[in-house]
């Protein structure tokens, strides 16, 4: 594995999917980490999706959402059968996913936590999401997203 490599990049390929690595120099003074991606890649802020985790129900679960939208915690209850969300505590996603915050990846997680992706990734040919650190981002096809983290597509954005 090269220095680049994560968990969430050594997944892609060993699927053999297509995907193209990004990375920049992360800022630690910038704690808007999915649009410092957006700005530092040239890259339009609703192709940049953040990977955030929250409980439902008391049960961890991931939302991927454009970086300038926010999570919606109803919408991402509702969407895997739930009735009450709330983000979670760092400390608890940083050690069920295996990835420190600001650099979760949706891919690639040491516990395989329900995903949701919101619907508006359809629209694109490719999206951008957390490599597995701070200043990586991985471009990829939605389709190959959704089907790699199992996730489920649901209008999740607020």
């Amino acid at each position: 594995m090269s220095g680049q490599g994560t968990p969430a990049t050594a997944l892609l390929t060993r699927q053999r999917i297509p995907h193209t690595v990004h990375s920049y120099e992360h800022d630690t003074r910038n704690g808007a980490y999915g649009l410092e991606a957006s700005e530092a890649l040239g890259v339009v802020p609703e192709r940049v999706f953040k990977t955030l985790v929250a409980e439902v129900d008391g049960a961890l679960t991931v939302g991927v959402v454009p970086v300038a939208g926010q999570l919606d915690l109803k919408a991402l209850a509702a969407a895997v059968g739930g009735k009450r969300a709330r983000m979670a505590e760092i400390a608890a996603a940083e050690r069920a996913t295996g990835y420190v915050a600001g650099g979760i990846s949706p891919l690639g997680q040491r516990k395989r936590l329900p995903v949701v992706v919101d619907v508006s990734a359809e629209q694109f040919d490719t999206v951008f999401c957390s490599g597995g650190r701070r200043g990586l981002e991985i471009e990829l096809a939605p389709a190959d997203l959704v089907r790699l983290a199992s996730a489920t597509v649901a209008p999740i954005a607020g």
